[in-house]
């Protein structure tokens, strides 16, 4: 490849890099905002009729219209080596991709432009507010769900968590026999010694396991999981009874772990414990207040993200205070309308848009990557056909 080759292929390049940050900077100032965000919404898909696309169609084949004609002109009078003829095909694909490609510099424009307006550390917070706030923000027919309301969620305070037990009891009345199941709730406690101390009082009748308040036959239905670790030996066991019924710091708003939004690059299990410790000490250790501020918080990220909301942070504080004090009481009223759909297609989006934003829409990936091979196809045969044909005419001269 000669230098006056090089330095054309060079131009071109920078040519089309130039175009590329142009489309760049106008999809930065065309994004909508977080407000007009919805499930439709994608870092641009090659529509074929808004001005994106119509542009790019024209802006596309004039640029590789002028680089053919340029090319043919003033560089095919040489004799390539096939290794030099594989650079110059790779230097034609090169710039048939950046020349259907704009609109891809268009997607990071919106993208640079999203996280301009929503940086990825506010995304964070208003996750972890809801996060916290998750149990209050159901509709009142789902606190009827086991799966989301059950004991074995509540992770905070001591002795919690708890697990339960099942136990089939036989009863005999009036000479017919049957059985019911009941549940009971175990604390989850841990028992570390020295292995070679375990396996001695663990062969006699009479050993420490007694402390524990239960013997050995007893400790062996407990136990949960055994493991050895280095010279020691750990014991998961079921400790003592929790009976919920008579827990007066245990209300429904704790008995849920299922986080809102997971926040990236945090254990999930350690993001579920410290909404657990938040959530309790807003319900019985902070004053009033603190949970209405929560609330308030709430009604203005819902209008942040333009969510149809009736939510009155007052009236809702009332309601899960009232919830927590008549823990009885079937859950019917609490006060949190909002556009529950639209919240939660709002933020599957933007986890999508920060985390596994399309650039290339899949629904135009075969389309665009075969425009790209054609296109190099043809310019690649016209270019050696042309520079065969002007260097035969050359040789007989």
């Amino acid at each position: 490849m000669d230098k006056k080759l090089k330095q054309f292929g060079i131009k071109s390049i920078v040519v089309l890099l130039l175009i590329h940050l142009a489309y760049f900077i106008y999809g930065y100032f065309q994004f909508a905002g977080i407000k007009n965000i919805n499930i439709y919404t994608e870092f641009y898909r090659f529509k074929f009729y808004d001005d994106v696309s119509i542009s790019h169609f024209f802006v596309s084949g004039l640029l590789l219209l002028l680089f053919l004609i340029f090319l043919l002109r003033n560089h095919t009078r040489q004799a390539y080596s096939t290794l030099n003829l594989v650079k110059i095909g790779g230097v034609i694909l090169l710039i048939s991709f950046l020349s259907f490609s704009f609109f891809i510099s268009y997607s990071f424009g919106l993208n640079a432009k999203l996280k301009t307006e929503l940086p990825e550390t506010d995304f964070n917070t208003d996750k972890a507010l809801l996060n916290v706030l998750n149990p209050f923000l159901y509709n009142y027919t789902s606190y009827s769900s086991e799966k989301l309301f059950n004991p074995e969620n509540i992770l905070y305070p001591k002795p919690y968590p708890v697990i339960k037990g099942t136990e089939s009891i036989n009863y005999d009345s009036n000479g017919s026999e049957y059985a019911i199941e009941e549940h009971r709730y175990f604390s989850i406690d841990t028992l570390k010694l020295l292995t070679s101390t375990y396996e001695k009082v663990n062969n006699k009748a009479d050993s420490v396991f007694n402390i524990l308040g239960f013997d050995k036959e007893e400790l062996t239905k407990r136990i949960i999981s055994k493991k050895v670790i280095k010279d020691s030996t750990e014991i998961v066991f079921k400790g003592r009874e929790v009976n919920l019924d008579y827990d007066g710091d245990i209300c429904i708003f704790l008995q849920n772990k299922k986080l809102y939004a997971p926040i990236h690059g945090i254990p999930v299990e350690k993001q579920q414990y410290q909404n657990a410790v938040e959530r309790y000490k807003l319900l019985y250790k902070y004053k009033p207040d603190s949970l209405l501020y929560s609330f308030q918080k709430l009604d203005t990220l819902l209008k942040k993200y333009n969510i149809e909301t009736q939510i009155q942070p007052k009236l809702l504080t009332k309601d899960a205070f009232y919830y927590r004090d008549n823990n009885r009481a079937p859950l019917n009223g609490i006060r949190n309308t909002y556009d529950r759909v639209a919240l939660k297609d709002k933020f599957n989006t933007l986890e999508k848009l920060f985390y596994e934003p399309n650039y290339l829409h899949p629904s135009i990936m075969m389309i665009f990557f075969t425009v790209i091979l054609v296109v190099w196809l043809i310019l690649f045969l016209f270019y050696v056909s042309w520079n065969y044909k002007n260097k035969k005419q050359i040789d007989k001269i």
